[in-house]
């Protein structure tokens, strides 16, 4: 039950996490630091480059949230638990986006120019991965329930 209610909540927390500050960014210390979330830099790279806008919706978007949702299935038993591998590469998939702002991050801070700083949105969407890769763990772990029995 508390699995249901945990990978349950992730259907909220995810939303709430692609609008929360991920990266605080700015060209010169003289002037403020933007805030930059999921979406808004979803918004800038549909503007700028397709093909990886697609890749990035792709890993923080529809892989945690279709990875949680089949999850949410399997638990309710209106889904085979065999899909649960494919679950785990939906998992794996939307860490990669935590490890793509990571290296952005990386680069910008090194190249010198402007100023990059983490904000609490990062660690909260990364926190939802992580939660729903320990969510999918214990859920393979669990054992199905007997033919016949509810």
């Amino acid at each position: 039950m508390i699995l249901k209610l945990l990978n349950l909540s992730l259907l909220i927390l995810f939303p709430l996490a692609w609008f929360a500050p991920i990266l605080r960014a700015g060209l010169l210390p003289l002037f403020g630091l933007s805030e930059i979330t999921v979406i808004s830099g979803l918004q800038s790279l549909w503007e700028s480059d397709v093909i990886l806008a697609l890749a990035v919706t792709f890993f923080a978007i529809f892989a945690p949230y279709l990875k949680t949702l089949g999850l949410a299935l399997i638990h309710f038993g209106l889904l085979r638990r065999k899909v649960l591998p494919v679950l785990h590469i939906l998992g794996k998939l939307a860490m990669a986006d935590v490890f793509l702002i990571a290296l952005y991050i990386v680069i910008i801070k090194g190249i010198g120019i402007g100023k990059v700083e983490t904000a609490w949105g990062l660690y909260f969407f990364t926190g939802c991965i992580l939660a729903s890769l320990v969510i999918s763990v214990l859920t393979e772990k669990k054992k199905a329930p007997a033919k016949g029995a509810s």
